[in-house]
């Protein structure tokens, strides 16, 4: 699917919901639009017209990147001249729509200022519900080919600093050794800020990495994430420094198993809070659902975090060319956590993961 085409369908659903205008300013929306990355855009778009309106820094960028639209160097805001040229377009009585969830108030502010005094309290209204991340949401062969080159990306570095993880190690260490193979193997960043967590510090769900040491014996996990070609990835794995006891084995069997029945579950028409429930049901059947205190996964994209939401009680129904990241833990303070990610690409069959590197407990 090219630019057009999702401007094409853009147009439809702004049909659909009687949305005269829409104002798109978050820079991913743009991106998949239009195809422009730079880190300032406003984008116009009408029944007939599109325009980016970006600044000056752009004006080589904004014309090579730009398809579907038609690129404009603004001479001061460029926020500002996309609303003014959308005043220009819209009908006397009409308004133009934005996304309130990307937003603030300032800039609500400075898009109102552009208005002319007669329209400019009413002209600009809140989408009531998403439009352009709902078309994000379901990847075409072109993104889901882009997606898979990350995940493969993301699968190489963490076989490639395997060997860097041991008792000892300062947890930042490791994750510039997570950085350093992602950018030598051609990332052109990393999706999130890496996550090493080790010993007792497992237990943080999202613990940075520190200059704590890694443990003689205990649990690391890491998460972590690559940008390629605009597109993300993200993968967790827990693995182990020394022998692990008992118990820890248990817990890692039972994140296992819960990571792989919510895999199981994906296919379409099944809703996301299925397949969280999968997931959760299966630690809910180990008595460890207590220590599993956030969701089941989120889509991927050109945004690590974005729609559906993987959680208790999301209706949504999935469907072939969503991405999702299928990430159970457990977390016991004190003592040690565990996750298991995958990205989890919706096929016409079920669930196909892009992220095939062991999910057996490797002890190092």
């Amino acid at each position: 699917m090219n630019e057009l085409t999702r401007l094409r369908a853009l147009r439809a659903n702004m049909a659909a919901k009687g949305i005269e205008a829409l104002l798109v300013t978050h820079l991913p929306d743009v991106r998949y639009l239009c195809g422009f990355s730079g880190s300032n855009a406003a984008l116009a778009v009408t029944a007939k017209k599109a325009l980016l309106f970006t600044d000056g820094r752009y004006t080589a960028q904004a014309r090579e990147q730009t398809r579907g639209a038609r690129a404009v160097i603004a001479k001061q805001s460029a926020l500002k001249e996309a609303c003014a040229l959308l005043e220009s377009l819209v009908k006397k009585r009409g308004h133009a729509s934005y996304d309130p969830e990307h937003t603030t108030v300032s800039a609500l502010g400075l898009m109102r200022s552009a208005i002319s005094g007669a329209r400019r309290r009413a002209f600009f209204s809140p989408l009531p519900g998403p439009i352009v991340s709902e078309l994000r949401m379901v990847k075409d062969a072109a993104e889901l080919r882009l997606m898979a080159e990350a995940a493969a990306l993301g699968n190489r570095i963490f076989n490639a600093v395997l060997p860097h993880i041991q008792a000892g190690v300062p947890e930042t260490e490791i994750a510039a050794g997570l950085e350093f193979f992602a950018r030598s193997m051609g990332a052109e960043g990393m999706s999130f800020e890496t996550i090493v967590a080790s010993g007792p510090r497992s237990a943080l769900p999202h613990g940075r990495a520190s200059g704590h040491r890694t443990p003689r014996n205990g649990f690391v996990t890491l998460d972590f994430g690559v940008i390629l070609k605009g597109y993300c990835s993200d993968m967790t794995r827990t693995v182990c420094i020394g022998r692990p006891g008992p118990a820890e084995r248990s817990a890692y069997a039972a994140v296992l198993d819960a990571q792989e029945a919510a895999v199981a579950a994906v296919r379409p028409g099944v809703t996301c809070g299925e397949v969280d429930e999968a997931a959760r049901g299966t630690l809910r059947s180990a008595r460890l659902a207590k220590y599993f205190t956030h969701s089941t996964g989120h889509g991927v994209g050109l945004e690590v975090h974005e729609s559906p939401r993987i959680a208790a009680g999301q209706t949504l129904e999935l469907k072939p060319g969503m991405v999702i990241t299928i990430e159970p833990g457990i977390y016991m303070p004190g003592k040690f956590g565990i996750r298991i990610e995958d990205m989890v690409a919706v096929t016409e069959r079920g669930g196909k993961a892009l992220t095939t590197v062991t999910k057996a407990l490797i002890e190092l």
